[in-house]
């Protein structure tokens, strides 16, 4: 039985993927997260009750600023793979709050990455982030695309965290595989997500502001995929020391339409009435908000053709399973026609 270190396992991504690999009767999970308050920890610990239900689960809060903590679970639990999901996330939050996504992105990742050399870890599997690209006119995003221009602190996070890998992939052997996610939604989403924001708006009569005209792209991909994806990276090998992924959907969408379908969403689940004006209730300028890019597009062949990445969750049927968590988790009650 191998044992999976998962940092960041009560965030979004993070339980999810401890849910699917607890269903490998192979594999252990090691879950650490610090429970921080970047967003309602309320959700975070509704997560972490349930992957505790699980024998195979084991928790462990910590932080990973703190390298000596971190040594003495690498010590006691010695992981075959890690897969690092700990980090400050957030484009827009990034450029006032620097301090927090230099200590968590850089130096916690640091961390990890020096002990899983250190305790000769088989496999180093990261989060990086779309954001890497900055405002690439170039459309798919490709692995090999320029990625020296972020338009955000924590893109630059992101990029600092890629060359950090490849440098102890190539000194010490160390086996590192990054992932680039592609905005990744569905149930128990972040509540600072824009689908997240966007339902809670709608429900409490405020607008949307949507730039460029409401014509920014994004490349929603649901959860599932992105786990089935990194699920795929930790258990088949491609003999690759170092690589980097695009993991996304492969089919944006203009924030408008993504706003129209969380609408239709809401009022087949009667969390919003059928007359409902959306054009009334969305603020379109022709700028872009400080950080954002106006559009992100995975090119996810390279991710197929080595593990077999199957991205085949339609938009509309993700929003579906988000909306109906969404409401039964926040408790909505249906209006009355």
């Amino acid at each position: 039985m191998k044992t999976i270190l998962v940092t960041g396992s009560s965030g979004f991504i993070g339980y999810h993927l401890c849910k699917k690999l607890l269903k490998d009767s192979n594999l252990k999970v090691i879950g650490l997260d610090n429970m921080n308050d970047y967003y309602d920890v309320r959700l975070k610990e509704t997560r972490l009750n349930e992957l505790k239900e699980n024998k195979e689960y084991t928790f462990i809060k910590c932080d990973i600023t703190d390298k000596e903590a971190l040594k003495d679970i690498f010590e006691e639990y010695k992981p075959n793979i890690v897969v690092n999901l700990a980090a400050y996330a957030g484009v827009r939050y990034s450029i006032d709050h620097r301090d927090f996504y230099f200590n968590s992105n850089i130096i916690g990742f640091y961390n990890i990455i020096d002990l899983s050399k250190e305790y000769n870890i088989e496999h180093f599997i990261y989060a990086s982030s779309s954001s890497v690209y900055g405002d690439n006119n170039k459309v798919p995003y490709n692995v090999n695309d320029n990625t020296d221009y972020p338009v955000s602190f924590y893109a630059a996070t992101k990029k600092c965290d890629e060359i950090i890998s490849y440098s102890f992939s190539k000194l010490y052997n160390l086996k590192c595989t990054g992932l680039r996610f592609f905005t990744v939604y569905g149930p128990s989403g972040r509540p600072d997500m824009s689908y997240s924001a966007f339902v809670d708006k709608f429900l409490t009569d405020r607008r949307i502001e949507l730039g460029n005209n409401g014509k920014c792209l994004r490349d929603f991909t649901y959860v599932d995929d992105i786990v089935n994806g990194i699920y795929n990276v930790i258990t088949k090998d491609n003999n690759k020391l170092y690589s980097i992924y695009n993991i996304g959907n492969g089919n944006p969408i203009t924030m408008y339409e993504f706003a129209k379908i969380i609408k239709e969403e809401m009022v087949n689940n009667k969390m919003l009435s059928k007359d409902f004006d959306l054009d009334k209730h969305i603020y379109i300028f022709k700028g872009m908000v400080k950080g954002d890019v106006k559009e992100t597009y995975a090119d996810v062949s390279d991710l197929i053709k080595d593990y077999d990445y199957k991205p085949n969750t339609d938009i509309k049927d993700g929003m579906k399973e988000f909306i109906k968590w969404y409401k039964e988790y926040y408790n909505i009650d249906e209006i009355k026609e």
